[in-house]
């Protein structure tokens, strides 16, 4: 409402002021804490003459000098009103004497101490709040500050809600039970100053006098802690000089679809702003003391500013204990989330609190991605996990995203953070979700294969005993299963030491060998590691064919690495024992690659007779394709050794993209990249 000439002129000499001073109505609101949409109404006219302490923050904000800073105070108390606080309620809400003559409400809890950081969030929260009706919401994870986010602005924005400030915890994530409707409505209402007796008992009738009271009135109302959305329409004032702020660990779209709700997201902290805030509650110079270890601190919470809160509140009980100890007790994943609780308070109890609000089903899948070795899963993965269905699993996932419990990283791919992931493999679900989850990938792997190189030797026989997955990805095309690899590739790689560590041997080879396809694209790409791996496990599986499979990749890769020594080696074992087991296909394979680590020592000769060896190998067991590769490597020595020809280097020979290289059987009709 235009608060006439006098008003008028505080607001043209603001604007002035802030004009010379080069800046913009959002820089100037945020350094002098007020809103960005009550600047404006106060340059405008439209606001009362604003109070003594939200001039004199303008004026330090601006930098006056006294006489301006005086001229502007001036200014502003022509248009102060005099009158008393209004009295009058909508006749179909109240009788006229329902609200007592009071001064402004003010419930909100006192500001956070030790607040750290958040420009951009802070920044959104203004920027939000300066729509038309707003309603914004405030969500993230458990434990990542969404209510000190809020009232750190709140506090800092009062001078732009003069009619007052109201707050309510809905508690939709604790232990006690949440206050019902009339309860807050009840609250709100006599901050307000309606007479107890004069409030409905009904929450109809109250959230209707509600609405009445607020539809002309500047108010900030905080809905801390929401749990859906249907807890917080019944509480949405009417008006539109209100501001509304809900926080909730809930992504609550449904605000967003019926009330056009921003929204404003809050994450962890990044190292940087973590071991500020370790500086803020233990002191810049414990903190400073050790930079290295305060920020290994910082990554080892999360960036989790409730865990960061916890670590500093146990470094503060012992002001002899360092930073390095700290973070070394943290280090031992089988204690962190113990050591980040204290009392009733801590990471484990905010987490098992949003887990209770969910239902049984979302809550058990949860539990089951804790036992997945990886970072990331997408909705078959997630399924061979939990022993369900993709489609059924995915509906968990979107439900745990909403949560916050997991993050969807890309478009059908979700990760946890790592205290949440610490948390899930607290919950113990059980052995069978590591050996589904891994049965899961071998039969992907050897879909992705089938799509990559049709048409090759299978890489092993299948398990006599296996949990197959409910259903497996399709792979249309090549390029399809080249995707998959690289994208899973960490997963992979990290679901091979998962089944070796537990002593699934047989799994832990087979899912080795299928990650031949990638092999052969990226050779050099640090596979030795791996392969010994599942050489161990093969061995420890007493399976003779397994080991001799994956001797004769290590060997292969060695080679194609120029360490020649230990090619020999594993290529000469394995030949043997697959000449021992009978598997005629494998020994001409070992040989063949044998003769190209034989080539690039110089002995041509010798390379030749090998290649001769896996020709008739190769025939007896009738694969045409084997023969082919054989002939052509046999041509390839004794065109060299008729000419005289040798490596200048122990490396093997560079092939021309014309010749195949050699390689395992089932990777012979495969293209190198």
């Amino acid at each position: 409402m235009d608060t006439g000439t006098a008003t008028g002129g505080f607001g043209a000499l603001l604007r002035g002021l802030r004009t010379r001073a080069g800046l913009s109505q959002e820089e100037l609101a945020l350094t002098a804490g007020v809103s960005v949409r009550a600047l404006s109404y106060m340059e405008r006219g439209r606001s009362r003459g604003p109070q003594r302490r939200t001039v004199q923050a303008l004026a330090e904000a601006l930098g006056l000098d006294a006489d301006t800073a005086r001229q502007l105070e001036r200014t502003a108390s022509l248009g102060r009103s005099r009158r008393a606080p209004a009295t009058d309620v909508p006749s179909l809400a109240a009788p006229p004497n329902a609200v007592a003559p009071t001064g402004a409400p003010d419930l909100l809890p006192r500001a956070p101490r030790g607040f750290h950081g958040r420009a951009a969030e802070l920044a959104a929260l203004a920027c939000a709040a300066d729509s038309d009706a707003p309603v914004c919401l405030v969500v993230g994870p458990a434990g990542v500050g969404k209510t000190a986010l809020v009232l750190q602005w709140a506090h800092h924005s009062r001078a732009g809600f003069p009619d007052g400030l109201l707050y309510a915890d809905l508690r939709g994530f604790g232990d006690t039970s949440e206050p019902t409707l009339v309860e807050v409505l009840r609250e709100f209402l006599s901050a307000l100053g309606v007479a107890h007796g004069r409030i409905p008992e009904s929450a109809n009738g109250a959230a209707a006098l509600f609405r009445s009271l607020t539809a002309d009135r500047r108010l900030l109302v905080v809905l801390d802690n929401a749990r859906d959305s249907q807890q917080v329409r019944p509480l949405l004032t009417s008006g539109r000089r209100c501001v509304i702020v809900v926080t909730s660990r809930h992504r609550l779209p449904g605000l967003i679809v019926t009330d056009t709700a921003r929204l404003v997201a809050v994450d962890v902290f990044d190292p940087q702003d973590g071991t500020m805030l370790l500086a803020e509650v233990l002191g810049e110079e414990r903190v400073h003391a050790e930079p290295a270890a305060a920020r290994r601190l910082a990554e080892l919470c999360g960036g989790l500013p409730l865990a960061l809160r916890v670590a500093a509140a146990r470094l503060a009980q012992r002001p002899s204990w360092s930073l390095a100890a700290m973070a070394g007790e943290l280090s031992d994943e089988s204690r962190r989330l113990s050591l980040l609780d204290v009392e009733d308070t801590g990471v484990r109890a905010a987490l098992r609190l949003t887990l209770q609000q969910l239902p049984r089903d979302v809550s058990d899948l949860f539990a089951h991605l804790g036992c997945h070795p990886g970072t990331h899963v997408d909705r078959y993965t997630a399924a061979a996990l939990a022993g369900t269905d993709p489609g059924a699993a995915e509906a968990s996932l979107e439900r745990l995203t909403v949560a916050h419990l997991v993050t969807e990283t890309a478009p059908g791919r979700w990760t946890m953070h790592d205290l949440v992931r610490l948390f899930a493999r607290s919950l113990d679900a059980g052995p069978e979700g590591l050996t589904r989850v891994i049965d899961h990938y071998i039969a992907t792997a050897l879909a992705a294969i089938a799509a990559a190189e049709p048409g090759n030797e299978d890489c092993f026989p299948p398990l006599a005993h296996c949990s197959p997955p409910a259903a497996t990805r399709e792979f249309t095309d090549r390029s399809a299963a080249v995707a998959w690899y690289t994208t899973e590739r960490n997963d992979l790689v990290q679901a091979v030491s998962a089944a070796h560590a537990a002593g699934l041997h047989d799994r832990t080879w087979r899912i080795v060998m299928t990650l031949w396809p990638l092999m052969v694209w990226r050779v050099r790409d640090g596979w030795v590691p791996l392969l010994k791996t599942g050489l161990e496990a093969a061995r420890a599986d007493a399976d003779r064919y397994g080991e001799a499979r994956v001797l004769n990749v290590l060997g292969w890769v060695l080679t194609e690495e120029g360490h020649i020594a230990e090619a020999l080696t594993h290529l000469e074992a394995s030949s043997a024992l697959a000449s021992r087991a009978g598997d005629t296909v494998a020994e001409a394979n070992a040989l063949i690659a044998l003769a190209l680590a034989q080539a690039a020592l110089g002995s041509l000769d010798s390379a030749a007779q090998g290649c001769e060896r896996a020709v008739g190998l190769a025939r007896k067991a009738g694969d045409r394709v084997l023969e082919r590769l054989a002939m052509q490597h046999l041509a390839r020595h004794r065109a060299d050794a008729g000419s005289g020809a040798k490596p200048s280097t122990p490396r093997p020979r560079p092939w021309p993209s014309t010749t195949a290289r050699p390689r395992p059987t089932f990777l012979g009709s495969c293209s190198s990249s």
